[in-house]
């Protein structure tokens, strides 16, 4: 891919400066530190003379984009996920997409379990009426949550961040219950004290339910209003893994119904427009898909993108190709 010149590079938000400085080793670089929002069209328009990208789950990398930039040929995606790219048509245009595993995952762990907490023990709800300035005395019965300890944590969805997840488990001495398309293998299961069930089991039985799964069409609406009904009434559930997963609509009638107890939400459906009755109810804390943000992590995250794309570049493959095809 190298002719002599650098070939020229978009990144389509802003950055650490130190990721664009080590991109203009490799690459003519155009950067956004202004963090301009731009149009689908705008963003078209400046990838016209571009041969890579550096993009971020804001960005909608769809087939009618792909179709618009021909020269566009390698995008190096700052996320694990990629469901914000129309994974079939950069194929078909023979753009090589990356994506950065592993750097993130006991970051999003450790929000997992963060959220997990907020929620069942009503951290956030709490604080709002503390701030407000409603605490004249202590009561028997304020705020009164649900347990973590000795309780049953569900996980659906058991790839790398859900095991990380469980292994935390042990410290609470909770029960893991998983679900997954695959089996761990005994030893996985051993080492996690984690066990296999159906997906009817894990809900009904979960006291704490995280989902990990990834996004697509076949877990579109994973959990809907049947599936919340089979929650116990003093369930807390938690989403790090992606908006749409959930039925946000059924999840904010359980949540006002009190089928279940309780919700940790970093993730939404069309997000950043989230449900307008998200905010009305105190049983839900919500954050903006941070799960992924301390400061190492997100430049480990950035350099990773950055790897991929100079791999890209000097051995005509990323190290990370979520897409690989023949040459």
């Amino acid at each position: 891919m190298n002719n002599g010149q650098k070939p020229r590079l978009l990144i389509a938000r802003a950055i650490f400066p130190q990721v664009i400085e080590r991109l203009q080793q490799y690459f003519e670089v155009e950067h956004n530190q202004d963090d301009v929002m731009w149009t689908p069209q705008q963003l078209q328009q400046r990838l016209q003379d571009k041969l890579a990208l550096f993009a971020t789950p804001s960005e909608k990398i769809d087939a009618a984009l792909l179709d618009a930039c021909p020269n566009l040929r390698m995008l190096g995606l700052m996320a694990v996920g990629f469901n914000n790219v129309d994974l079939s048509q950069a194929t078909k245009n023979r753009v090589m997409v990356s994506n950065t595993p592993d750097v993130l995952t006991e970051t999003t762990a450790d929000f997992g379990w963060a959220l997990m907490l907020a929620a069942a023990r009503r951290v956030t709800e709490s604080e709002h009426w503390l701030r407000a300035g409603h605490w004249q005395n202590w009561r028997y019965d304020s705020f009164l949550g649900v347990d973590l300890y000795r309780s049953t944590l569900g996980i659906l969805g058991m790839g790398r961040i859900g095991q990380a997840i469980a292994r935390r488990a042990s410290g609470f001495q909770m029960q893991v219950l998983y679900h997954n398309r695959r089996h761990l293998s005994p030893e996985q299961e051993q080492t996690l004290n984690a066990r296999w069930v159906s997906k009817e089991e894990l809900l009904k039985q979960a006291d704490h339910l995280i989902l990990m799964l990834p996004y697509s069409s076949a877990t579109h609406h994973t959990l809907g209003a049947a599936e919340l009904a089979l929650m116990k009434p003093t369930s807390v559930l938690v989403n790090l893994a992606r908006g749409g997963i959930v039925d946000d609509v059924a999840l904010c009638a359980a949540l006002r119904e009190g089928k279940i107890a309780a919700a940790g939400l970093d993730v939404f459906e069309n997000e950043p427009r989230l449900l307008p009755d998200f905010l009305s109810l105190k049983n839900v804390v919500l954050t903006p898909h941070i799960a992924s943000a301390s400061t190492a992590t997100r430049q480990a995250m950035a350099m990773c993108a950055v790897d991929n794309l100079v791999a890209m570049v000097q051995e005509g493959k990323p190290r990370n190709w979520v897409n690989p095809f023949s040459a």
